[in-house]
């Protein structure tokens, strides 16, 4: 059935039927508007009907067209009808049969469900002037919030056609127990009062909803069942009552009931009535079953026109869009806030008003927890990022932190999108463990060691001397040396933060000093001092460790004359002196001149 065409674009009608009657069968329905699902119910039924009651009409083209003429929030909403084949569709707001629901009502709810119904008869018989003629278990329904919807509305006619051949011929097919038998005589003896079959009808209802329920449940709940009775068995059609004196009875004046009653016609109330209501609002529902406030007042208490109110702002929304935790005296616990209220402010974020959205925006950091990840993701963040293009700065900068209560869950990526990149550094110092301090015990640091400092110090080389140093430095010129250096002056750096050193500290120092120092002069008493470096024409001859690539390339010059040394040759203690060797001197005649 989803792949039917129909004048809804984008409807997905499931296969499976929730409920099947006489005349139709219900089926629930989805339709895909702009990305916005929206659920819907559907009641299919055939165009041809053999009897002869329907053949001016058949039930469901009368229930479509009675739902379209005859508007009210406790009757059922149309929404559009077409035509496949020999079947006719008619679409309304996603309902569901009272019969399913009951056995999950307490007596406040059922009493609430009542009370909508009388609303609906009264707004029949007092400005439409017709009679359902089929008040049932059957006619009613269920909405999403729990609200109770007038159906069923295939008998119903207008004053001047409720005669008694139509109740006579209609009979058959209305419920049974709802039927006066003695209806049509009553109609011909008091015509005036066209609203006694449905208050019949309606009593009946009672008696079947109330019957096993405990009298203490709800005030006045044994009166109002008494009364309920008398009309069905006794009273004749002149001492019953109408419609308005039902409504009117004190069994409909429980706390609850005249909240909800209020709520739903805020529209017709003044701004005093308002005022007041909302101040003691809060106080009233403390006194009232948490699960039932939840699911029978949830919508109504966070619908535009309470959002709007100032008095609601001051004295309700704080408890209402507040999840309870501790002692902060909201009404309705994080399961009962997830369950029935985030719902619906799931739908406000899709209203474009910037009072509404301010408003939302306000409370978010309180009610973030109670969306899954996917609920975050859409349709929440994209609502979102349409505030950040409004002209409205306020709007802007509400959106702005809200979004940033959002990238600790949805991360920064999703949020802000875009191409990212670690400008900033963490510059906070490690944390630095401290050890208990023990006397004679060096401290071991992972970094540098004893050992290791000790052992580069021996692989160090001998600096080398300059030449023309006379001496070794002493001590106390290395000392000298050592308070001379550049880093005892320096004056730009606070004086203030120096951290003096501890004991082990300055114990493992002077170590490190001595060894230095034991170190230094053994080297230096491993090399003897010889006399002869210390003159100009001295030098030490270093080996080089480079290859020398030319060494076998060195040109040999021979010389015809040989100087030979004599064996007896004197040797002089002196290195000093030096003497001149005999030679042969041929060569250097008077020539030369």
């Amino acid at each position: 059935m989803g792949g039917e065409q129909s004048h809804l674009s984008g409807i997905d009608i499931e296969q499976k039927a929730i409920e099947v009657s006489d005349f139709w069968a219900q089926h629930n329905a989805t339709v895909n508007n702009a990305g916005t699902l929206s659920k819907l119910s559907i009641f299919v039924g055939d165009l041809l009907l053999i009897e002869p009651f329907w053949k001016p009409q058949t039930p469901l083209e009368g229930f479509s067209k009675n739902l379209m003429i005859y508007r009210h929030p406790c009757i059922i909403r149309y929404v559009s009808q077409w035509k496949k084949g020999c079947k006719l569709y008619v679409a309304v707001e996603q309902v569901t049969p009272l019969s399913q629901v009951i056995p999950h009502l307490n007596t406040i709810e059922i009493c609430l469900g009542l009370y909508s119904i009388l609303k609906a008869l009264c707004f029949l018989h007092e400005k439409a002037h017709v009679s359902h003629n089929n008040i049932c278990l059957a006619c009613i329904f269920v909405s999403r919030d729990g609200s109770w919807k007038l159906g069923g509305m295939e008998y119903l006619c207008q004053y001047g056609s409720l005669t008694e051949e139509y109740l006579q011929k209609s009979t058959v097919h209305r419920y049974t127990k709802a039927v006066d038998t003695s209806e049509a005589q009553h109609l011909k003896q008091c015509p005036e009062r066209k609203d006694s079959v449905d208050v019949f009808a309606f009593c009946t209802l009672v008696t079947e909803l109330l019957k096993n329920k405990p009298k203490d449940e709800v005030p006045n709940l044994e009166s109002f069942k008494d009364l309920s009775t008398r009309v069905v068995q006794e009273l004749s059609i002149m001492q019953r009552p109408k419609p308005r004196d039902l409504l009117e009875h004190d069994f409909f004046k429980h706390k609850f009931i005249q909240i909800h009653s209020f709520l739903v016609e805020l529209p017709m109330k003044s701004n005093a009535q308002k005022s007041e209501f909302f101040t003691q609002l809060k106080a009233d529902l403390e006194g009232l079953d948490e699960e039932m406030v939840a699911s029978q007042l949830g919508g109504l208490l966070v619908s535009r026109m309470v959002l709007m109110h100032q008095a609601a702002r001051d004295f309700l929304l704080p408890y209402i869009l507040v999840p309870k935790k501790s002692e902060n005296g909201a009404l309705f616990s994080l399961e009962l806030f997830k369950r029935h209220i985030a719902p619906k402010l799931l739908n406000i974020f899709r209203v474009r008003d910037v009072q509404i959205r301010l408003i939302i925006l306000e409370y978010f950091p309180h009610f973030l927890e109670c969306f899954s990840k996917e609920e975050l993701l859409e349709p929440i963040l994209p609502e979102l990022l349409v505030g950040i293009k409004d002209t409205n700065e306020e709007l802007v900068a509400a959106t702005l932190r809200t979004l940033s209560d959002l990238v600790p869950v949805l991360g920064a990526a999703t949020v802000i999108g875009g191409k990212r990149a670690k400008l900033f550094n963490d510059g906070r110092p490690n944390e630095g463990s401290f050890l208990r301090e023990q006397p004679g015990k060096v401290e071991e640091r992972s970094d540098v060691t004893r050992g290791e400092f000790i052992s580069t110090l021996r692989q160090l080389p001998e600096r080398q001397r300059p030449d023309g140093e006379e001496g070794e430095t002493s001590n106390e010129e290395i000392e000298q040396s050592a308070d001379e250096l550049p880093g005892d002056n320096w004056e730009e750096w606070d004086t203030d933060n120096v951290v003096e050193p501890t004991e082990s500290a300055a114990k493992f120092l002077v170590s490190l000093n001595d060894t230095a120092r034991e170190t230094s002069t053994n080297s230096k008493a491993k090399r003897p001092l010889d006399i002869t470096e210390l003159d100009i024409k001295s030098k030490a001859v270093r080996e080089s460790s480079d290859i020398d690539f030319f060494e076998d390339m060195e040109p040999v010059i021979q010389s015809d004359s040989k100087f030979l040394i004599g064996n007896n040759a004197t040797v002089i203690s002196s290195k000093l002196t030096i003497e001149a060797p005999d030679v042969n001197e041929e060569g250097w005649d008077d020539d030369w001149e």
